[in-house]
């Protein structure tokens, strides 16, 4: 059964970094063309994808991209079947009985967004080998579906005009990822989406946290110099980490404070997993760190 998503975009954090990302798209979408949100983990390329969804005002499909994916799990295939028993025992001394088995067709997410003029958001879409999404060529660039020969109902589809696809993906060098061929980049209007800049990131900790803007600021601003001496800047982002030390402090009452013991376990416990250094050196940078990050109320000072 596909599960189709109702617009919902009263959660999303806007920012005017992110809001110029959102109007790029939006002219790209409008125009009939499909968007591709590249850039690396945690950078909220699924969260802008569903909100893009969103401001076009048409149901939503979501689909991940699977390495275990074969192209009827994007067009659809036959699923079950129909029995058909027939006793005839117009001859008192005869009994003939009849079965009839006949598979039904079923529409994946593709077929069906396609059909009904759906936006289609194929997450993290590179996961799936490229043969897989060889469906999608003509999808994209004649606005047809060409369906196998056992949907028996019709050769191919045409594209509703409405219809549209939203790709999110990782950059190629992360594990599970397969190289995108070049004929379906050439279709898409890609996008890269960098780490949130500070005001962004923020905001978003404030907005899903309920901390202070100053404790937010703190917590931002160590996150961001660990990343940075960790060398770590380029392969994710930093956001999630932030999330999760501001979600803890505030569940649990714990003082965004540099020199506290329980702000500082939080810090370790949730950065050193994210760290390929040792223990002692991450530690080390950490305690560094707890020194030269002014509390809350030293960064309000400071803006004033």
């Amino acid at each position: 059964m596909t599960t189709v998503l109702q617009a919902n975009s009263h959660n999303f954090v806007d920012t005017p970094t992110i809001n110029r990302l959102t109007q790029r798209a939006l002219r790209y979408l409008h125009a009939g063309f499909s968007v591709h949100l590249r850039g690396p983990a945690g950078t909220g390329k699924t969260t802008l994808a569903i909100h893009l969804a969103n401001l076009l005002e048409r149901p939503i499909l979501l689909m991940f991209g699977d390495d275990e994916h074969k192209s009827s799990d994007l067009i659809g295939n036959q699923r079950g079947y129909n029995r058909k028993k027939v006793v005839d025992n117009f001859i008192h001394t005869v009994v003939k009985l009849e079965d009839e088995f006949r598979q039904t067709w079923v529409d994946a997410r593709l077929t069906t967004a396609c059909r009904e003029g759906f936006t289609l958001v194929y997450d993290e879409f590179n996961r799936s080998r490229p043969e897989v999404n060889n469906v999608l060529l003509s999808v994209l660039e004649e606005k047809l579906l060409v369906l196998p020969s056992a949907a028996q109902q019709q050769e191919y589809i045409r594209a509703h005009p409405q219809f549209r696809v939203i790709f999110t993906s990782n950059p190629e060098e992360y594990c599970g990822v397969h190289e995108t061929q070049d004929a379906l980049m050439d279709r898409l209007v890609t996008i890269d989406i960098p780490e949130p800049d500070q005001l962004t990131q923020e905001e978003i900790v404030v907005q899903k946290s309920g901390l202070t803007r100053a404790d937010a600021s703190v917590i931002v601003s160590l996150v961001k110099k660990f990343r940075e001496r960790t060398q770590q800047k380029e392969k994710s982002s930093g956001l999630r980490a932030c999330l999760i030390v501001a979600k803890v402090c505030h569940s649990n009452n714990v003082p965004v404070v540099p020199t506290s013991t329980d702000f500082q376990d939080v810090c370790v416990d949730v950065l050193l997993s994210r760290s390929k250094l040792s223990q002692s050196e991450a530690s080390l940078i950490l305690g560094e760190l707890f020194q030269e990050i002014p509390s809350a109320k030293k960064l309000s000072a400071k803006r004033r």
